[in-house]
């Protein structure tokens, strides 16, 4: 079974992704912030990381760049779920080294979509 990281300072952005990817299969671990996804990362094996990129504690950006410094991190997927839609915004996010990109609010098949085609 492929394991998710869902990192979200939202509890419902969290629960839909959950419900969504969960119902497909997929198993789903969920931080609230960019910190405690570090140390959910670090703690766990996961296939593909779902990340927000406005949160407290830690953002998304700084996120993405601790968890590239892991070694086991190096190539797997992380995909943007954000309301940020900025372009200078999306350069940064794949300088950091983000896969891709969703904007907020989603569709449920849309993620799911995304996710399939990543890691199947």
């Amino acid at each position: 079974m492929k394991t998710v990281l869902s990192v979200d300072d939202s509890a419902s952005i969290r629960q839909m992704v959950k419900l969504t990817l969960a119902g497909a299969g997929y198993q789903v671990l969920e931080a609230e912030n960019g910190a405690e996804g570090l140390k959910t990362a670090q703690a766990s094996a996961v296939n593909m990381i779902v990340t927000d990129l406005n949160m407290p504690v830690m953002d998304g950006l700084s996120f993405i760049r601790e968890v590239r410094k892991l070694p086991a991190y190096k190539g797997v997927p992380i995909l943007f779920l954000t309301t940020e839609s900025d372009a200078g915004v999306k350069q940064e996010a794949k300088a950091a080294g983000a896969t891709g990109w969703i904007t907020k609010p989603f569709q449920q098949e849309q993620l799911l979509a995304v996710v399939k085609k990543v890691i199947g």
